[in-house]
C-alpha cells in the first residue's frame, strides 16, 4: 500500500537494485550523495503509508523481519519466530541487544515487545492509511477500529514477556511475514510516544525515535535530507556507508545529476537520454551504462470519476465538466483512451528510442508477480482476458513491451462510446485535465506524449488532453498530499502503487469499493458513491477478489483467482497502467548486488541504504550484467533453500 509520489519516477528508479556481488574496494569513499524528489510530510510511520515517508525511515526503525540481498526474510529485531500449526499465531522473540536512540544517539530505552503493541495501537488510534494491510488480518482488530469494542487488550496482539511478541490472525496468512516489513507494524515506545503528544513524526531529527541503522542528522524542505550512521545499532558491521546526503531535485535541469557525478559529488547518476548533452555523455560513458530491472512498482493513469474540484481546468462550461465525467463512465470511452496510449512514444521522452519499452508495463499487478504452476500470472490474465472480447485477443502483457496500443482498436471502441454518449447528450469534444509539475521536463513530456497520442488517434474533435502544468507545490496538493476524493483536481492523472506484501490482493484491493486505498485517486470515498461504483462495476470486481481471497490453503487456486480479477480489471480500463520503477540508464559507483532487495514491504526498498557498499571505479556495462547473472543464479537457489527452511517454524 505504497502511495508513490509521481515526481520520483524521472530518477528514483536508479536505485533499484543499485547495490550485489563485490566487496568495497579498500579505501573506498563511505558517503554517499544522490538526490531526492518529495519531502517526507510526517515521520509518523505507522500511521502514513506514502512512500514519501518510508522511503526515511526505511533507513531509521526496524521492525520485526528484514530482507537481505536475495530478497528473503531473515531476522531483524525478531532473532527467531514460530507459527502454529493451524498458521494463526506468530511468535516472535525479540533480540535484547536492541535499543531506542535519541537523534544525538543517546540511548533512550530498550526494545520491548510492549513497544509492538503500542505501535499497532497508535495506529488503530490515529486510523492509519495502512491500516488495510492489517485490519483484517488481526483478530479483533477490526472492530476496534469500528469502535464496536474498545478495549484493545482483545486485540490480536500481545507482550508475552518483554522479549517475545505475538500476533493471533482471523485465517491463516503464507504471506504475513512480508508484512512485518511494513512500517504500520513496527514498534513505538510507548513513553515516549506520550511525552511527543501531537507532535510525534514531526519531519525533524527529534520527531522520532531510532533503533535503525542510521540516524535523521538533518532536513531542511526542498534543500535536503542528511543521515549519519548509528554507531551503536545492533547490527552495525552491515552498515558500509557511514554518512548519506541527498539533495532536493526538482527534475529542471537534467544534466545537473551526470554533471555532479563526473565531479565527483554524486555517488550515482540517471541518464536522460532525450537531453541535449546525451550524446557527449554516451561518448564519455558508452561502457559504463547500465539498465537497472524494471520493479514491482506500478504506475497507471487514473480517471477522476466523480471530480469536485476546478481549480485547475481549461473547462469553461459546466456541459464540458458534465460531459467530461459522462465520458470516463462510459467503459468503451475508457478502452478507447487505452488503445490509443502509444507507451512506446511515452517511455522515449524519458528513456530514448534505445530504452523506450524498458519501463512499460500493461496491467496493475506485474506479470511475473507470482507463478500459478508452471505459467506466470500475467498470462494466466491473457487466457482470461480472451473470454472478454475480441478486443483483447492476441494481447501481450509481458513487461517491456506495448502490448496495449492499438490505434484500430481505440477508433472502434471510441464509435461505440460516441454513439451511447451523444444519445446521453453529451458534447464533443470532451476535455481531460491531466496535472503535471512544470518544472520536471521529463514528466511534461511525456504528458504532452500521451496528449499527442490520444489526440492523433483519437481525433482533437472527439478528445483533447488539455495538459495543466503547474507549481509541484500545487501539484502535490490537488494530487499526491490531496487528503479527500474532492480535493483532486484533475480528470486524469499518473498515480503509482508497491506492493506491501507478497500477494495479488496487495494490488488489486486497492480499488476495493468498501475499503481500497487508492479509491480516492479516481475520485471516490470508501463506502461511498455507490451510484458511480456501480457504473463502474466495482462491485463485480469486489466479488471476484473476495472468491479469490476466500481461499486460503490452494496458493495456485487463490492465484488463479486473482488472475481473473485482473483480468476483469484490465477489461474495464478502470486504470490506464503505463510505466514500472527501474529500466532506466545509470551510471554509478554503488556496488552491484550489495543491496537489500524486495518487491514488497520497505527494507529492500529503493532508498534503503543497510548493506550496500560503495567502489572507488565506477561500474562497467560488463561487470553488472556478469554481477546480475552471478546474482540471479545465487537468488534462486537462496530463495529456494529459504523455502524449504520455512517448515523449521512451523510448531
Amino acid at each position: 500500500m505504497k502511495k508513490i509520489a509521481v515526481m520520483g519516477i524521472a530518477f528514483a528508479s536508479i536505485f533499484a537494485l543499485a547495490a550485489c556481488g563485490n566487496s568495497t574496494k579498500s579505501g573506498a569513499a563511505t558517503s554517499y550523495s544522490y538526490v531526492y524528489q518529495t519531502d517526507p510530510n510526517t515521520l509518523d510511520y505507522t500511521n502514513s503509508n506514502r512512500a514519501s515517508t518510508s522511503d526515511v525511515i526505511a533507513n531509521l526503525v526496524d521492525g520485526l523481519l528484514e530482507n537481505d540481498k536475495y530478497g528473503n526474510l531473515v531476522p531483524s529485531l525478531a532473532k527467531d519466530w514460530t507459527v502454529s500449526k493451524d498458521g494463526l499465531t506468530y511468535t516472535y522473540k525479540l533480540r535484547k541487544d536492541a535499543k531506542w536512540y535519541t537523534s544525538d544517539g543517546e540511548e533512550y530505552a530498550g526494545v520491548t515487545a510492549k513497544d509492538f503493541v503500542t505501535g499497532l495501537k497508535h495506529a488503530a488510534d490515529s486510523k492509519s492509511d495502512a491500516l488495510p494491510i492489517v485490519q483484517n488480518s488481526i483478530k479483533g482488530l477490526d472492530a476496534y477500529v469500528k469502535g464496536e469494542n474498545k478495549d484493545f487488550s482483545t486485540v490480536g496482539v500481545k507482550a508475552v514477556d518483554d522479549y517475545t511478541v505475538q500476533y493471533t490472525l482471523n485465517q491463516p496468512e503464507s504471506f504475513w511475514n512480508s508484512k512485518t516489513t511494513m512500517g504500520i507494524l513496527f514498534p513505538i515506545n510507548e513513553e515516549f510516544l506520550a511525552s511527543a503528544g501531537k507532535d510525534f513524526g514531526a519531519v525533524k531529527p527529534s520527531g522520532i525515535l531510532y533503533n535503525g541503522a542510521y540516524l535523521l542528522k538533518s532536513f531542511t524542505s526542498k534543500s535536503s535530507i542528511e543521515y549519519k550512521k548509528n554507531d551503536n545499532y545492533w547490527d552495525k558491521e552491515n552498515v558500509k556507508i557511514t554518512d548519506i546526503k541527498l539533495t532536493y531535485y526538482d527534475g529542471s535541469d537534467q544534466e545537473s545529476l551526470v554533471r555532479n557525478f563526473s565531479d565527483g559529488t554524486y555517488s550515482q547518476a540517471r541518464l536522460f537520454p532525450t537531453s541535449s548533452s546525451y550524446a557527449s555523455v554516451k561518448k564519455q560513458y558508452k561502457d559504463n551504462i547500465v539498465y537497472s530491472p524494471q520493479d514491482a512498482t506500478t504506475f497507471f493513469y487514473a480517471f477522476n470519476y466523480n471530480r469536485k474540484a476546478y481549480n485547475f481546468t481549461a473547462k469553461t462550461t459546466d456541459v464540458q465538466k458534465n460531459s467530461a465525467t459522462a465520458a470516463m463512465l462510459n467503459k468503451d470511452f475508457r478502452q478507447a483512451i487505452n488503445f490509443a496510449f502509444n507507451r512506446k512514444a511515452y517511455g522515449a521522452q524519458q528513456n530514448g528510442e534505445d530504452g523506450a519499452t524498458k519501463i512499460l508495463r500493461n496491467s496493475l499487478v506485474p506479470p511475473t508477480f507470482v507463478q500459478i504452476g508452471e505459467k506466470s500470472f500475467g498470462s494466466v490474465v491473457e487466457g482470461n482476458l480472451a473470454s472478454y472480447g475480441d478486443e483483447w485477443k492476441d494481447v501481450k502483457l509481458d513487461d517491456a513491451q506495448d502490448g496495449l496500443y492499438n490505434a484500430d482498436k481505440a477508433k472502434a471502441e471510441f464509435a461505440k462510446a460516441k454513439e451511447a454518449l451523444q444519445a446521453q447528450g453529451v458534447e464533443f469534444p470532451i476535455h481531460l485535465d491531466l496535472p503535471v509539475s512544470q518544472t520536471n521536463n521529463v514528466l511534461v513530456q511525456q504528458a504532452n506524449s500521451f496528449k499527442q497520442s490520444v489526440e492523433e488517434t483519437l481525433g482533437k474533435e472527439n478528445v483533447l488532453i488539455d495538459v495543466q502544468q503547474m507549481s509541484e507545490e500545487n501539484k502535490d496538493n490537488v494530487t499526491y498530499f490531496a487528503e479527500t476524493a474532492a480535493q483532486k483536481d484533475y480528470d486524469i492523472n499518473l498515480a503509482g502503487w508497491g506492493p506491501d506484501y507478497q500477494d495479488p490482493s496487495t494490488y488489486l484491493n486497492i480499488f476495493d469499493p468498501e475499503k481500497g486505498d487508492m479509491l480516492q485517486n479516481i475520485g471516490l470515498e470508501p463506502g461511498q458513491n455507490a451510484d458511480i461504483t456501480e457504473k463502474l462495476g466495482l462491485n463485480e470486481f469486489k466479488k471476484l477478489n473476495e472468491a479469490a481471497d476466500a481461499e486460503k490453503q490452494d496458493t495456485a487456486s487463490r492465484y488463479t483467482k486473482y488472475a481473473a480479477a485482473q483480468a476483469w480489471l484490465t477489461d474495464s480500463s478502470v486504470i490506464i497502467p503505463v510505466m514500472s520503477n527501474g529500466g532506466n540508464p545509470t551510471i554509478r559507483k554503488t556496488t552491484p548486488f550489495t543491496k537489500a532487495y524486495s518487491l514488497v514491504g520497505i527494507k529492500g526498498d529503493t532508498y534503503v541504504f543497510k548493506y550496500m557498499e560503495l567502489q572507488n571505479d565506477i561500474v562497467t556495462a560488463k561487470d553488472y550484467e556478469a554481477a546480475e547473472k552471478k546474482w540471479s543464479k545465487e537468488k534462486e537457489k537462496s530463495n529456494a533453500e529459504a523455502q524449504k527452511d520455512l517448515a523449521k517454524h512451523t510448531k
